[in-house]
């Protein structure tokens, strides 16, 4: 049986606890506990929120049977809709990001300074496999995290090393009544082909237990990998001001190009939007080349003009605004 102090340890000194749930076996599995770890003496108190995307005529019945459950359980619980026009193209990123956002805004409401959500392993290596097909760089492979922030909540994922059969067996076995969401199986959505490739890669040996595995070693490269950026921009940024950064050309070219790389993008983005890593990835190519031939290099990306100047700096500043010809 799973144990909500081991799961919840980490939470102790939280101002108030908000957790999502959807109806799903993971979510039911994660309120059961909270619900139980709160009872514990000194325990923060401990909430439930529902997301209705209104997509399906079943979501609101569904919301309703979460209320239910969490009343039964003694955990306070909120329906939060999805009001305003619903998106026609990425359905599910849109439905994502206006889920975070209506549950960080009843945290902030309620007082909760903790968002719990049910991802589990088997979402950890869906994840991680969707980004290695979409070739993401190693701090994607790394997966979800386990906490991040989010608009000063703190968002914590605490199912992170359990397998979603055993949050189904705890949901049966404490006689929770879950629900199947149809859109995990819709095949317009990619993550859907994901999943019927699951059996055959746990076949080959790569199963959950190698993308957990995986997600810890790009994890442990991506912080090397930060703390060696951070070093490079030490000592080769020469000035940063509101609207400019000025690089040492010879030490940014010198510098392996995963640092170098880095240390392009986040001034790019310091100075204007951040860019996608296809796009910086052919730019910084072509840019560490002219420095190394010391010819004249010009470009902009994300808003902001990349130039090398008398082949010895690499200046970084806000893009001008463009000209728009207005024909009379």
């Amino acid at each position: 049986m799973l144990s909500a102090d081991d799961i919840l340890s980490s939470l102790g000194a939280a101002r108030g606890v908000l957790v999502a749930v959807s109806g799903g076996p993971d979510s039911l599995a994660l309120l059961a506990l909270a619900a139980d770890w709160s009872k514990g003496a000194g325990r923060p108190p401990v909430t439930a929120a529902t997301f209705d995307h209104g997509f399906r005529e079943a979501s609101h019945d569904e919301a309703k049977t979460c209320a239910r459950i969490a009343q039964d359980l003694d955990v306070p619980h909120a329906i939060l809709d999805w009001t305003g026009a619903k998106p026609i193209a990425r359905i599910q990123e849109e439905a994502r990001d206006a889920r975070y956002d209506a549950l960080v805004a009843h945290a902030r409401d309620i007082g909760a300074d903790v968002l719990l959500t049910a991802h589990h392993a088997d979402d950890q290596a869906e994840t991680i496999l969707f980004r290695l097909m979409r070739g993401s760089s190693i701090g994607g492979l790394a997966g979800m995290k386990p906490r991040r922030d989010i608009g000063g909540v703190a968002h914590v994922r605490p199912l992170l090393h359990l397998r979603k059969a055993d949050l189904v067996a705890f949901c049966e076995a404490r006689g929770l009544p879950f629900v199947t969401d149809p859109s995990n199986a819709d095949p317009r959505f990619a993550r859907t082909g994901l999943r019927r490739l699951t059996p055959l890669l746990e076949e080959a040996g790569m199963g959950v237990e190698a993308f957990a595995r995986l997600a810890v070693r790009a994890a442990r490269a991506e912080e090397a990998l930060a703390v060696g950026a951070a070093v490079l921009a030490t000592r080769a940024v020469r000035a940063r001001e509101a609207s400019r950064t000025r690089i040492d050309a010879a030490l940014f070219s010198q510098a392996p190009a995963e640092l170098g790389m880095r240390l392009l993008m986040a001034e790019i983005a310091r100075v204007g939007r951040a860019p996608r890593l296809e796009q910086a990835e052919p730019l910084y190519e072509v840019l560490r080349a002219a420095i190394v031939a010391r010819e004249p290099f010009r470009a902009t990306l994300g808003g902001a003009l990349i130039e090398l100047k008398r082949g010895s700096e690499v200046v970084i500043s806000t893009e001008a605004p463009r000209k728009t010809l207005i024909i009379p």
